[in-house]
Parts: C-alpha cells; sequence; structure tokens
C-alpha cells in the first residue's frame, strides 16, 4: 500500500510559514491567514503553522493543500485546536469530512479563493477541473469543518 500524499515544504516554504505565523501571532494577518495550534498526538506539546480557513456557505473549514501533514494527523487525533492572530485566540472543534461528495464542494471553493496560492500542491488540480478530477484528488486533501467554542 502507498504512503498517503503529502508535499513537504521547501526550505525557503518552511522559513516563510514561520515568518506568516510569527506576524500572525503578533497581530498581522496576511490576507486573512492565522496561526494553528493544534496538540501534537506524540510530544503532547503545541504545534503551530500558519492557516487560511475557508468559510464555505456560512461553516468553516481548514483544507490541507500539501496532503496528509503533520497537522491532519494530530487535528485527526486531537479533535480541534486553537487559531490565533495577535492577542485574540479562539478554541475550536474539528470534524473531518470523510464524503467525497461534500469535500469536493468544499475544495473547489477553496481553490477559488486560495488557488493563486496553492494551486502547486494539488497536482494540476484547479477550481475549474472536472467533479471527477477534483474527486479523485478528494482523498489526498484532508478538510475539517471546525466549530468555533462559545
Amino acid at each position: 500500500m502507498s504512503q498517503p500524499y503529502y508535499l513537504q515544504g521547501s526550505p525557503f516554504t518552511v522559513r516563510m510559514n514561520g515568518l506568516i505565523g510569527w506576524l500572525a501571532r503578533h497581530g498581522v494577518s496576511l490576507l486573512g491567514s492565522q496561526e494553528l495550534s493544534v496538540r501534537g498526538r506524540k510530544s503532547g506539546q503545541l504545534q503551530r503553522i500558519p492557516v487560511n480557513l475557508h468559510t464555505h456557505e456560512g461553516v468553516q473549514y481548514l483544507v490541507s493543500a500539501r496532503g496528509h501533514s503533520q497537522w491532519v494527523r494530530n487535528m485527526r487525533a486531537a479533535g480541534g485546536g486553537e487559531l490565533r492572530v495577535g492577542r485574540r485566540t479562539r478554541a475550536f472543534t474539528a470534524v473531518e469530512i470523510a464524503d467525497d461528495e461534500q469535500k469536493m464542494i468544499v475544495v473547489r471553493a477553496y481553490l477559488e479563493r486560495w488557488g493563486w496560492e496553492v494551486n502547486q500542491y494539488f497536482q494540476g488540480i484547479t477550481a475549474k477541473s472536472t467533479d471527477s478530477e477534483l474527486l479523485a484528488a478528494c482523498p489526498d486533501h484532508p478538510v475539517f469543518r471546525i466549530t468555533v467554542e462559545s
């Protein structure tokens, strides 16, 4: 059986993510970026990464453009985390979307909004791809519906 899709970031991308996360921690959101904190499934320590929270039809989602990354594996184990911009921290719970038909709709909307930034991670899939092409890509890109706790 092959490994799940995961596209590791280049050293440059890792440095840029560090900078974007630092900015979010200090109150500067670039085009809506936020810092995701999720408890590590092995270390128990909070792991942080910048993310683009996506809202579709009034529901908020986290989409993993790079595939089955460490934050995805941690999210599956933790079931939630925190989103931060500056001093504003919001705890949330997360439910992974298992249905590829439902996930396809969210991924298409995500690519319409964020494709300029993430298309390179989707192996040729764009917002204009056919439904069947998007469905074929869905298993490689986990999607979580999040609910912010009050």
